[in-house]
């Protein structure tokens, strides 16, 4: 099998860790939609792409030493003004040489602003036993709270993904409850077969996650994604 760029990249700088940037180009490459996001490494060029994408926008700081950004302060969202993104980014560079002094900061991604929709997130994780096992729930802060989640071992069929979602407690939300805006369920089953294929096609992913992942009537897209590669010690390369 021939690893994909991304990977061999990050395999040859010896991370095991992809910056959200690469994870999204990652997912994107197959056939996942994830929100345009685009790297600034200065405050001007902060604004300009803020600027060119259209306000608001979500600031969130790129380093591959920093997995919890949110925690870290390396998060801006709702950003209306070009002043206020000059704000977010210096905030955003003190928060997180407070928090993480010495970590080496690539710059700061700057994605638009989705529309609210309900949230849901699928990832998967590796059983030592039975490979890969792909996850569906609520997402955002309610996976944490609530852990509302099912599970299926890939590769999935149609039915698995179709099972997995209406299994969940939270399902009635995707459905309109109380006259809020259905989802397209097929729409995010076609997401976890396609997360399933690229997992079989990719043996060197070891952990991902698309939380939350903003589904609506007509679409759904991802707007923070997360991957880990196994360790080369796993003899994953190929």
């Amino acid at each position: 099998m021939i690893e994909n760029q991304i990977i061999a990249r990050v395999r040859n700088e010896g991370r095991t860790w992809l910056t959200e940037i690469e994870s999204k180009e990652l997912l994107r490459e197959a056939g996942i939609n994830v929100i345009d996001t685009r790297m600034a490494k200065s405050k001007d060029e902060a604004i300009r792409l803020s600027q060119e994408l259209g306000f608001p926008v979500v600031l969130k700081v790129v380093s591959p030493a920093i997995l919890h950004k949110s925690d870290a302060g390396g998060v801006k969202v709702g950003i209306g003004t070009a002043k206020q993104v000059a704000k977010a980014y210096d905030d955003i560079w003190g928060a997180v040489g407070k928090k993480h002094p010495g970590a080496v900061i690539e710059g700061v991604s700057v994605q638009k602003m989705a529309r609210p929709g309900v949230e849901v997130i699928i990832g998967m994780s590796k059983d030592i036993e039975f490979g890969p096992l792909v996850m569906f729930g609520l997402g955002g802060i309610w996976v944490e709270v609530l852990k509302d989640v099912s599970f299926r071992i890939a590769p999935l069929t149609r039915r698995d993904a179709r099972e997995m979602i209406r299994e969940i407690k939270g399902y009635p939300l995707l459905e309109g409850y109380r006259g809020k805006e259905s989802v397209d369920v097929s729409n995010l089953e076609d997401y976890l077969l396609k997360v399933s294929d690229f997992v079989e096609r990719n043996p060197a992913i070891k952990e991902l996650d698309l939380n939350p992942i903003f589904a609506y009537s007509d679409s759904a897209v991802a707007v923070d994604a997360r991957v880990i590669l196994e360790s080369l010690q796993n003899g994953t390369r190929r």
